[in-house]
Parts: C-alpha cells; structure tokens; sequence
C-alpha cells in the first residue's frame, strides 16, 4: 500500500517536473499549423517529447544513479564533461525561460512590475522550495500538478466538443518531422536526464528502498508519460479544430483565445494560474537537480548545495531580463550541440545491458557527436560549409542527419561483437 501511494505520488510529481512552459505553449499551435494533417504532427511531438524523456526516467530506474551514472560507459571524463555542460544549459535557458514566461504571459498584461522584480521573488520561492527539497515530491505531487490537470482537462474537454470550420491544409512539408522537431524546444530530454536523478535521490531520503524505487521511478513514468500523451493529442487536435476559424499569428495568442473561447472570462486567469505552476515546478526541478550534481562532487556536502541553488537562483534572475523569444534564440546552438547526444545516452541506458557494451557506447556517441557537428556550426552562422554537409546527409537538412549513423554503428558494433563472442 505504501508504495502504491508513493508511485500515485510521484507519477504526479514527475508530470509537474517535466511540464513546463514549452510543453503548454508548442503543442496547440503545432496543431494549429498542422491543421488536417494533425494526427501526424502528434506522432511525431510524442516521440520526442514523451517517448524519449520516459526512456531516460526508465534509465534512471535502472541505473539509481546520478547523471555521471549515464555517460560513465563511454569515460569518466566524458561523463563530468557532459553531466556538466547539462546543467549548465539547464540553468542558463530552461530556468529563466520558466520566469520570462510567466512574466510576460501573467504579469505583464495587467500589473506593471519590472520583470527583475518579479524574476527576483520568483526565484526566491524556487529557492525555498529547493532547500527543503525532501518535500519536494509531495507538495509538487498532492497539490501543483491536480491544479495543472483540472484547469488543462477543462480547457481541452470543453473546447473539443465546440463547432468549427472544416480544417484548413497543412503548412508543413513533413508533419511527422515537424513534430519531433518541435519536441525538441521543450527540452524534455534534457529534462528526463535530469529530473530522474531527482527522483532517486527525493526517494532515498524518504526512505525507500534501490528495489522498491526502481518500480516506484518505472512505474510513475509510465503513467506520467500516458498523462502526457492524452495532454499533448487533445492540445493538438483542438488547436487542429481551430485552423479553419482563428487567424493567429503566435503561440501565446493562440492559447489565449483557446482558454478564453473555452472558459470565459475566467479564462485568463485559469491560464495565468496554469503557466506561472508549470514554469515554477520546471525551474524547482532543474536547480534541485543541479544543486544535487554539485553537492555530489564535493562529498554530498550541504553546503555545496546550497551554494549552487543561491547561484543557479541568481543567474536564473539574470538571464530572465531577457524576452522568451531572445532566450530561445540563445538557446538554440547548445541544443542542436546537446541534444542528439542525450538522446543517444538514453537510449543506450534504456535497452538491456548485452546490446550496451562499453564499446557500443563509445562508438555510437563519438558517431553521434561528429555528425552532429553541422548542425551546431550550421546554428552558430557557419552555413557555407555545413550546408553541402546537411544536404547530403539522410535527414540532414531536418537537423536529424546524426540519427541514421548512429543507428548504423549501433547495429555494426553489436553484430561484431556478437561474432566475436560466438
């Protein structure tokens, strides 16, 4: 009974750590765009923003370690040079992003406040939450994330039943690529890396045991995963259902009009209060995990953590003077350098140990790395050489042209070593 009630607990929990501003604002106006087509659109946003973080909280599950624990295979050093790169990213754009939000989508439109205002008490309260972090979990998991699903479930249930115009074309070439793509900008991956270790260390401090908490993180993803694919499918097809009606030119105006249409002139408010909790739960996840990382490396030193919380509070106030869109152009070198390989460390901490040998692990992210190459320098303006690159490469002109490689090596080192082995 005890540990039905933590997986209820943390199933919860996970789902409010995960969702955050990106994961309210991409997915209505994905299908918004994607129109007739949305069903596509929706397969391929699952994929890269529900199927792969689940994958690394299944990973975690498994491995009941930190961050380090998931590129360890490949080297040492390469496991504190990525784990590193990790947080640092996480506390540079996904955590201010969470307060720029909530600034301009809740706060700007009726009071004026200056933005390092309410950056400075936003970060406070994530302060707080983080040093009593063995809390975390049941005030996040028993009182946040029921209030995100109720005003969500209202806003997509009562829209869905509405009259509208027959749905208007598709704009994109390619919807499934269009939306693993626009997975990628919520950052879930990135995400599910960190957040797992979350999880492992919250639960030990509660007192449950490395068994009990791999069925306890196993079992929560799997129904905070199933949240997240009712979530995103329902946010899809009702911005789909509004192609043909509204003429819009933006995320936040669409989902203005949707919780408006929807609720009423509560609606305003229902989403000011949904935003402002998934942006907070967000950044409470990101710099608890990252004050975690640090206070690892300097033998689970308290002092440590809270070093790196003040810290990663302070430069989250810092970096959310900037707009929402700034933050994401920012953002978006580090990501096509950080993402491809992620993904390919949870999908080699996913699988089962035989087919993820030490060398499997090294070839697939070295491969990883090198033709990811194009797309990083492509980000950072170096588009003259890059480009032939990109053309050439499956997948290449869609940011992807690292995936069928990988696989390939993924596939030739096992066979290899299977032959060796027979």
């Amino acid at each position: 009974m005890k540990i039905t009630k933590q997986t209820f607990v943390t199933s919860f929990a996970l789902f409010s750590l995960f969702f955050g501003a990106g994961n309210l604002i991409f997915p209505a106006f994905l299908g918004y765009n994607a129109g007739d087509g949305w069903f596509m659109v929706a397969v391929g946003f699952v994929i890269s923003a529900v199927v792969i973080p689940i994958l690394a909280i299944y990973g975690h599950a498994k491995l009941q370690g930190t961050m380090m624990d998931f590129g360890k295979k490949v080297s040492p050093v390469f496991a504190f040079i990525y784990s590193l790169v990790v947080y640092v990213i996480s506390v540079s754009f996904p955590s201010p992003r969470t307060a720029s939000v909530t600034y301009e989508m809740v706060i700007q439109p009726y009071v004026e406040v200056p933005s390092w205002g309410l950056s400075s008490l936003y970060f406070i309260l994530v302060l707080v939450f983080v040093l009593n972090r063995s809390k975390i979990m049941d005030i996040i998991g028993k009182f946040l994330t029921p209030g995100i699903l109720i005003i969500l479930g209202s806003i997509i249930c009562i829209g869905l039943f509405g009259e509208y115009e027959p749905l208007r074309a598709s704009t994109y070439a390619s919807n499934l690529t269009s939306g693993i793509l626009e997975g990628y900008q919520t950052f879930d991956a990135i995400g599910g890396v960190l957040v797992g270790g979350v999880l492992v260390i919250s639960l030990s401090l509660k007192g449950v045991s490395k068994e009990e908490s791999r069925g306890v993180i196993a079992k929560a993803g799997l129904f905070a995963g199933l949240g997240f694919v009712i979530m995103y499918v329902g946010m899809i097809a009702l911005g789909a259902s509004n192609s043909g009606t509204l003429e819009i030119s933006n995320r936040t105006e669409l989902l203005n009009l949707l919780s408006y249409n929807t609720l009423g002139s509560m609606g305003r408010t229902a989403l000011g209060v949904l935003v402002a909790l998934a942006c907070f739960t967000t950044a409470v996840g990101i710099v608890t995990g990252t004050a975690d990382f640090f206070k690892g490396l300097f033998n689970d030193s308290r002092k440590a953590y809270v070093i790196t919380a003040v810290i990663s509070c302070v430069l989250g106030v810092g970096m959310g003077q900037l707009d929402v869109h700034s933050i994401i152009v920012v953002a978006l070198p580090a990501l096509m350098l950080i993402y491809p390989i992620t993904i390919a460390l949870i999908f080699l901490n996913a699988i089962p140990e035989k087919y993820a040998s030490h060398i499997v692990f090294k070839a697939v992210v070295a491969v990883t790395i090198l033709f990811s190459l194009p797309d990083f320098l492509s980000s950072i303006g170096i588009k003259e050489m890059t480009q032939p690159i990109q053309e050439f490469l499956p997948f290449g002109t869609v940011t992807l042209g690292w995936l069928l490689p990988a696989i390939f090596t993924f596939v030739i080192v096992n066979l290899i070593g299977f032959k060796k082995n027979e």
